[in-house]
């Protein structure tokens, strides 16, 4: 992995993330439902799971915005030259999660594969390998229902800034398809107007397909 150290005095954020670095709790999430009425038909005709072809594009749209690339390491900024996804995934025999890396690829299909492959290798809850990185973004679904709103689990610690990505059941409105999607941030690196722009490139993304 690359990375670049942010130089705290000219970083032009540099205000703003020592205001929320202070707190003890410095995460914001949000909520909304993205338009997937022309992802879904292409993810059925290649016979992709959704679950891997959406890490795909949630991670793609990340790696355009630097502030989803952004991490916090003992109080000093780095900014990954990209970023990959770790998510969760089900084991149905025990109903049990476990949480897997995969580096990202250039195309939707060989990374589903790809993901498919190393969920099925992992046998543990968590690779060591895997563990120590900070170079992915959280991902996570919950298929079984739709939400309005998703809260993560974390630590109070405030170098904790990888973002959590999730969504939930996809539902009908009229003719569209619906996805609900939530994101949560650690607001010493990134505002709502970042969200903003990754949400709206992740939808410019999907409406391609």
């Amino acid at each position: 992995m690359k990375v670049e150290y942010i130089n705290m005095e000219t970083w032009p954020r540099k205000e703003h993330f020592r205001h929320f670095y202070k707190m003890e709790y410095p995460m914001f999430s949000v909520s909304l439902n993205l338009d997937i009425t022309s992802f879904l038909p292409f993810v059925k005709e290649h016979r992709l799971s959704f679950y891997y072809a959406m890490g795909f594009a949630a991670t793609r749209a990340a790696n355009e915005i630097p502030e989803f690339r952004c991490r916090i390491r003992g109080g000093r900024v780095v900014l990954h030259d990209k970023v990959h996804p770790s998510f969760t995934d089900l084991d149905r025999d025990s109903d049990l999660f476990k949480c897997v890396g995969v580096d990202l690829t250039e195309d939707i299909c060989s990374f589903s594969e790809k993901a498919s492959r190393a969920s099925a290798a992992q046998k543990t809850f968590m690779d060591p390998e895997q563990e120590e990185r900070d170079d992915v973004l959280y991902i996570t679904c919950v298929p079984w229902f739709s939400f309005t709103q998703v809260t993560h689990p974390i630590a109070l610690d405030r170098d904790d800034s990888i973002p959590r990505i999730a969504w939930g059941k996809y539902f009908k409105d009229g003719e569209r398809t619906l996805l609900p999607f939530s994101i949560q941030a650690n607001h010493a690196l990134m505002d709502g107007v970042h969200a903003g722009r990754y949400v709206e490139r992740l939808q410019r993304d999907l409406d391609r397909y």
